[in-house]
This record gives C-alpha cells, sequence and structure tokens, in this order.
C-alpha cells in the first residue's frame, strides 16, 4: 500500500474513532464505602452502596463522574476518585478506544496507529527554530482581563485557598548587588593580584571563571533569563512539531490556562497555551509562561476541568522554575568541565545572545529532562490548588491521571512521558493520601 494511502487511511480511522463505543473498563471501588447514584449528581437517589476493592466495571464518563455497569443491566455513577483504575497490562487496539470514555475535548477519541512515533529527545534537540510558528503561538495570547472575562462569563469566580509551599519570587532588595556587580568584583579581584604582581595562573583564572558562572542572581535577572529562553525553546518545540489547525482548540487552551496562570504567584508572565501536533500523551513547560500539549493529551481531556487540570500542572513547573534550575546546572557543569579543561569561558547570563546561544547548543531537549519526583508531586498538588482558587474541581487532574492509567503501562503513547514522571499509581496514591487537605467543599463542584 503507498504510503500516502497509508496515511489517508490512518486518518480517516482517527475520524471515525467518535463512532466506536467504549468498551467497559476494569477498576476496584478505592475507598471504605461508596454510594453509587442513579445519575451523576450528590442529590441523585442511591442505587447502591459497594465496599473497597469490589471490582467494578466502567462503561463511561459525565463530567467528573464515573458510569458503572451494575447487575441486570442497570447502571450507576460514582466520583472518578472513588474508582481506581487498573492499569492496562498489555496495549491493544481495544484499550486505546476504551481509555477515552465519552468524552471529547478534542473532537474525539485517542487512537493510537502503530508505528506512530511521537517527539523523541533527538527531535527536540535537533529541531530548528520557526518563527512563523512561534508568532502564530503567541497570537492566541491572552490578556489577563479578556480571560478573566470569559471565565467569568462561563460562571466560574475568583476563590481564596492558601498554599503554603507555592513559590513566590523574592522581590528585589533596594541596593541589592545584581549578578553584574559582583562579576565586576570578580574581574577587580584578577585585576588587583595582577597588579601586585602575582600571576593566578592558568588554575587559578579557570577558579575564578567557575566562581564567575555560580554568582547569584537578583530576581530581575532571573526572570529577564527565563523571558529570554521562553521564546527560543518553545519555536525549537514548534520547529519539530506544528500548532494543530484547530483555532478553537488553541483559543481554548489559551481561555484556561491564561485563567489559571493568573491564580499561580506569578500572573505576570506572558503566558501562552498551545496544541501542538504530536501524537503522544504529554505537555512542555518552557521557562517563561510558554506551555505546550500534544494532540494525543488533549484529545484525552473531556471537560474544562480535565484541560485545566493537566494545564495547572505545567504552570506549577513555570512558576516554580524547575526547568530554567535544569538550565542553570547544565551551565555550572559546563563550566566546571571546562575549567578542569583549563578552557574556561563563560560570560554573562544567559539572557538575549546567551539564550540563543544555549539553544543552539541544546535545542529544546531540556523539556524530556526527568525533574526530582518532589517536583513531580509539588507540581500535582500545585494543579489542585489552581484549580479551586479558579472555580474548578480539583478532581480534575484525578481524572486525567486516572485515563492515563487505563492507557497501560506499555502504551506507545505514554512512552516519554513514563520516561520522565513517577508511576501514575504513586501520583494518584499521593493525592489520596492529601486527601484534597482543605479543598474537600471544592470536589463537590460540578
Amino acid at each position: 500500500m503507498p504510503a500516502s494511502l497509508r496515511s489517508l487511511l490512518a486518518l480517516a480511522l482517527v475520524a471515525l474513532a467518535p463512532m466506536v463505543l467504549a468498551a467497559d473498563l476494569a477498576g476496584v471501588i478505592h475507598k471504605p464505602s461508596v454510594d453509587v447514584h442513579s445519575g451523576p449528581d450528590f442529590a441523585s437517589p442511591t442505587v447502591a452502596t459497594l465496599k473497597r476493592d469490589t471490582p467494578v466495571s466502567v462503561s463511561g464518563q459525565q463530567g467528573l463522574w464515573y458510569e458503572l455497569a451494575l447487575p441486570a443491566g442497570k447502571s450507576g455513577y460514582v466520583r472518578v476518585n472513588e474508582v481506581r483504575m487498573a492499569y492496562a497490562g498489555k496495549e491493544n487496539s481495544s484499550a486505546n478506544l476504551s481509555a477515552l470514555f465519552t468524552g471529547k475535548a478534542g473532537k474525539g477519541r485517542v487512537t493510537e496507529t502503530a508505528g506512530v512515533r511521537g517527539l523523541d529527545e533527538s527531535d527536540l534537540k535537533s529541531a530548528g527554530f520557526d518563527a512563523a510558528q512561534l508568532a502564530k503561538l503567541e497570537s492566541y495570547r491572552l490578556s489577563p482581563e479578556a480571560a478573566a472575562a470569559q471565565a467569568h462569563a462561563r460562571g466560574l469566580g475568583d476563590t481564596q485557598v492558601a498554599y503554603a509551599v507555592e513559590a513566590k519570587p523574592a522581590s528585589a532588595k533596594t541596593g541589592a548587588a545584581t549578578q553584574a556587580k559582583k562579576r565586576g568584583g570578580l574581574s577587580m579581584m584578577r585585576g588587583l593580584l595582577s597588579t601586585v604582581g602575582l600571576d593566578t595562573g592558568t588554575a587559578g583564572d579557570a577558579a575564578l571563571d567557575v566562581a564567575d558562572a555560580a554568582v547569584g542572581k537578583s530576581e530581575e535577572e532571573q526572570t529577564a533569563e527565563e523571558l529570554a529562553l521562553g521564546p527560543e525553546i518553545a519555536g525549537r518545540i514548534l520547529g519539530a512539531a506544528k500548532l494543530i489547525p484547530d483555532d478553537e482548540a488553541q483559543r481554548r487552551v489559551n481561555r484556561i490556562g491564561r485563567w489559571m496562570a493568573s491564580h499561580s504567584s506569578r500572573p505576570e508572565l506572558p503566558w501562552t497555551f498551545g496544541v501542538i501536533e504530536a501524537p503522544e500523551v504529554n505537555a512542555f513547560a518552557a521557562p517563561g509562561g510558554y506551555i505546550l500539549i500534544t494532540r494525543g493529551m488533549y484529545a484525552l481531556l473531556a471537560n474544562d476541568d480535565e484541560v485545566a487540570g493537566v494545564l495547572g500542572h505545567e504552570i506549577s513547573h513555570v512558576v516554580q522554575r524547575d526547568h530554567y534550575n535544569v538550565i542553570r546546572k547544565q551551565e555550572m557543569a559546563s563550566a566546571s568541565e571546562n575549567a578542569i579543561a583549563d578552557n574556561v569561558n563563560v560570560g554573562g547570563g544567559l539572557a538575549g545572545s546567551l539564550a540563543k546561544d544555549y539553544v543552539r547548543r541544546h535545542g529544546a531537549a531540556v523539556m524530556l529532562t526527568s525533574l526530582d519526583r518532589g517536583a513531580e508531586y509539588r507540581s500535582d498538588e500545585a494543579a489542585e490548588i489552581y484549580l479551586a482558587r479558579s472555580g474548578y474541581n480539583p478532581l480534575g487532574l484525578y481524572s486525567v491521571l486516572q485515563k492515563m492509567t487505563a492507557l497501560g503501562t506499555r502504551s506507545a503513547s505514554l512512552a516519554q512521558l513514563y520516561k520522565t514522571h513517577p508511576p501514575l499509581a504513586e501520583r494518584l496514591d499521593r493525592i489520596d493520601k492529601r486527601a484534597f487537605a482543605g479543598l474537600e467543599r471544592y470536589t463537590q463542584r460540578k
């Protein structure tokens, strides 16, 4: 079969996927006792009460409720956190089609075409900068005021929810030394040593250069570096995977994402969101507020709560400077290696032209760097807070993690995510252990 015909057939199968009824998925009751309601509403009558570890068959989803197949052909509804989906032990077409239930955030179900490879590290390292795609991405950007107006029109309101461990960028202290001033001090030290006739020698110069790289940066300098890195990295990702040609989807993620980001501790960043053409289930958070989710991820999401849950997790990575700090560590490691080779060339920070130099050397591969588990767990927790503050249901993220679990441990669509994130069961266990502390009343939102 010609390659062009195979491509057309694959697209046709994806288009037909929403017409295929999902097969039931296996799960177990995850709480000591769960009331099964006749409809997806706490006010609807209870039709059954199930105990922990009771096997169940999940036949569909409505909002943040799962529909269970009950005996005698009846059905009932439970919240998404009252059942734990079973891992699909082996990937197959049935698992792929059934994993999405009835949601259609992306106008259809996720289907995996055998042999279709998603983005990997080599793609992100070698991809060229796509200025046209970056401009298109930024054209969807919303102001905080516009995002708020759209959110309020949809009945969403602001809620004050405390978050003790939230990153709060420090304000610059009056008179505090900037990195440039500190570097000037190091240069003066070199000059003074030379003036008194002391030659530091190659090793001494190398040591001073490493110290030069390690100089702490002010809040303004760090932010400047993030803002310079963000578009450079996003442009490289878009060089590997273009935006999907769906204006509605692009506007939607910017509407939801900008509203969510306004409830973080860094609302002033130029937050920008997009959906890119990649089949796997994944998302990328570049420094400075550039967040991209894959087509595979977007199609997995059934409602705005789930979209917000995914974006909230990525927003936290930006707020906490997780990938930016990885870049800083790479910069330090590079300086140390050069010092050992007696060939140090460190220079000023990453802002401006040096951001271009970093991306020229490394591309956007930092986006597939595995962060420590604590950072991932923290981003899950922060997402719940941002959901509650923005008027969404904190269960939105939990629901997404459940669906990803149902895709299976061997799912090609999750291959990269499994490499960079803790196991899904551990992430769900962490959320269960926290038990939505302080957010219980917000999980009752429809």
